[in-house]
Parts: structure tokens; C-alpha cells; sequence
């Protein structure tokens, strides 16, 4: 996946490769790969599903996090929102 985000006026596009060869791409993503694309570290990724600012499933045995790829971009549109409003209710 190849994600491009503007952020103070200069466009950053970071490619994203799954690790694992699915011959498609991949749906759902970890916990840890969430972290990479948002540049953050997985304990942060962590709390924002616990608090549910971030919605996932949990799946299997030992119950582990995924992320909807959908769901990620839809997350990443309302930051996106969030901040707009945030900068123009506080000019600098």
C-alpha cells in the first residue's frame, strides 16, 4: 500500500510492504503495522484501540489486534478533520 499525507505543505508518501505473500493485499493489519505507517510506536497504537479512538477486532486463540485497512483510512480522514478544525480555531 502507498500512503501520501501533506503535512505543513510538503507531501510525505511512504510505501508500505506486508510482510507476508497473500497474493493480494492484505485486509486487516496488526497492531505493529498500524504503528509503522503512523510513524508511532505500537503502545500508542495500543491504547488508541483500548480507548476505542481506533476501532479493531480481535481474533483467534491468544486474541490478538487487527485494524481494517478501511477502517485505518477512515481513522486517518478524521484526523485529518480534527486538525483542520483545531488550526482554525487557533491561529497562530
Amino acid at each position: 500500500m502507498t500512503f501520501t499525507i501533506q503535512m505543513c505543505g510538503k507531501l510525505f508518501e511512504h510505501t508500505f510492504v506486508i510482510s507476508h505473500d497473500l497474493g493480494m493485499a492484505a485486509r486487516f493489519l496488526t497492531l505493529s503495522d498500524v504503528a509503522e505507517l503512523l510513524n508511532i510506536a505500537p503502545a500508542q497504537v495500543y491504547t488508541l484501540v483500548r480507548t476505542g479512538a481506533l476501532p479493531a477486532i480481535k481474533i483467534g486463540a491468544r486474541g490478538q489486534w487487527r485494524v481494517e485497512d478501511r477502517v485505518l483510512e477512515s481513522f486517518i480522514q478524521q484526523l485529518y478533520s480534527s486538525t483542520a478544525e483545531f488550526v482554525t480555531q487557533n491561529p497562530r
